[in-house]
């Protein structure tokens, strides 16, 4: 019998507007899995992000190749949440030259302005 530790976590998190970030930094994953599909190895994508550990990165492309149906899925909502956001920026600067463009944009988010 081992006792070795068979579990594994991927180092991911969900920050608040649902993308996923390697937990402790501002990368998500999206970019990291963007990096692996055109052929970077796990140290050569390190170096593009420095302050993630080989560990962090290793962790996120497992997951990737574990969950890879449901990250495709989330890759796709992710790009049409981008797409929408930049309709709703030209529509806003067509419309009023941009004139509550931030306001516009904060409301989208879900976020209260406070004056």
């Amino acid at each position: 019998m081992s006792d070795l530790d068979l579990t594994s976590h991927a180092p991911l998190m969900v920050s608040e507007d649902g993308t996923i970030r390697i937990a402790g930094s501002r990368v998500n994953l999206e970019t990291i899995i963007y990096h692996f599909k055109q052929g970077a190895t796990a140290e050569q994508i390190q170096e593009d992000f420095p302050s993630l550990s080989l560990r962090e990165i290793y962790g996120a492309i497992f997951y990737y190749l574990e969950h890879t149906t449901d990250f495709e899925e989330y890759a796709q909502r992710q790009e049409a949440g981008i797409a929408e956001t930049r309709r709703l920026i030209e529509t806003c600067l067509k419309a009023d030259n941009g004139g509550d463009l931030r306001e516009r944009l904060r409301v989208r988010r879900g976020q209260t302005v406070k004056q």
